[in-house]
């Protein structure tokens, strides 16, 4: 094995390098992972576009990329589990292991955490990544390295489904039919919904809510999409008319009319899971109304515990993810694959770096 890795650096918006780097020596506790898929996330495409996502700003250089799958190339001292050659899904955040939020199970909402591709910590688009053994899962042979690298956003759909607490014969409304979206929406039939919505302005994606389950899509380009969706609740209780809105309700866009719309479209005593984040941190919405419909707005950071139940799921064939990846550039063309996700949103769904 070389001593020098190959590495997309983001510089500052829009500038990505390719540079070399020495490769990483795992220490106590960690394994060294030969990376070979890395799918383009929302977060990567923010950072390459503004340079900053809220309080967390660029100000050296960077390797982006956290949704990743690779080899095991090394191991170092106190681990056991993996050896070179194993093939392995890799969960991207790092805790402390021994707060009160790890203890009780919560580590996402751990204050100590090292996360891939955030700020100060680089992330995947490399050859080589140490990391954690306690954060990396074996990866079936059924599964490739694309199905590995997907885990992480399906763990995202499956932790706002967990957060909506959703229930066997519920109707369920994603604003938003991107990749998180549309594993959500998966994620919430695996859960028992009956009924999926799915909510977007572009055609194409919602095509793809379609075929993954979708039972009614909404397209909003003409903003209307909230009439409709609450028409479709009163077409699911037709004897309890008072009954509108939806059971549990997912923003997924990250957007401020979507984040208006999930409330509104939530039944009295529903559950809204705002899992996007939209581009200003203070929106105005009608809280008077969400209030007196008793709605529980919960809010969701990432994941806890998640992917066993992700690989499970995708080796049962009880979720699709293979389908969503509709691009694939190499390594050398990170900039290009950033760029192409950031511009071709009406037409890809998960862009993928074939980096091994």
């Amino acid at each position: 094995m070389a001593d020098t890795m190959k590495c997309a650096v983001l510089h500052g918006v829009g500038d990505v390098r390719i540079e070399e780097r020495p490769v990483p020596v795992p220490g106590s506790g960690e394994v060294l992972i030969k990376i070979m898929r890395v799918g383009v996330c929302g977060s990567d495409v923010h950072y390459f576009t503004h340079g900053r996502i809220g309080d967390f700003v660029i100000t050296d250089p960077l390797v982006l990329g956290h949704e990743c799958a690779g080899m095991i190339q090394a191991t170092g001292p106190d681990t056991g589990r993996f050896q070179p050659g194993d093939r392995v899904a890799v969960e991207p955040g790092s805790t402390c292991r021994t707060c009160f939020y790890c203890k009780s199970g919560s580590y996402n909402l751990c204050g100590d955490v090292a996360f891939m591709g955030t700020p100060p910590v680089d992330g995947a688009f490399c050859e080589y990544v140490v990391w954690p053994e306690d954060f990396v899962f074996a990866l079936p042979d059924a599964m490739t390295f694309e199905d590995g690298a997907m885990m992480e956003p399906l763990v995202c759909g499956l932790w706002a489904v967990h957060r909506g607490g959703v229930k066997t014969g519920d109707c369920v409304a994603v604003f938003g039919s991107g990749p998180i979206g549309l594993l959500a929406l998966q994620a919430a039939k695996v859960a028992g919904a009956a009924t999926l919505i799915a909510v977007d302005i572009d055609e194409f994606r919602l095509d793809f809510a379609r075929k993954i389950g979708a039972t009614h899509t909404v397209n909003d380009r003409d903003g209307n999409a909230l009439e409709q969706v609450l028409e479709i609740s009163r077409q699911v209780r037709p004897d309890f008319p008072e009954c509108v809105g939806v059971d549990v309700a997912f923003e997924t866009a990250g957007a401020i009319p979507t984040t208006r719309n999930t409330l509104a479209a939530t039944r009295r005593g529903g559950v809204a899971v705002l899992v996007g984040l939209p581009p200003e941190p203070m929106v105005e919405l009608d809280i008077v109304e969400a209030a007196s419909k008793e709605i529980d707005i919960r809010g969701m950071f990432r994941y806890a515990n998640r992917y066993p139940t992700g690989i499970a799921l995708t080796l049962e064939g009880r979720v699709d993810v293979r389908s969503l990846v509709t691009h694939r550039f190499p390594l050398d063309a990170v900039r290009d694959a950033l760029e192409f996700a950031d511009t071709n949103k009406a037409s890809s769904m998960k862009v993928m770096v074939e980096v091994g």
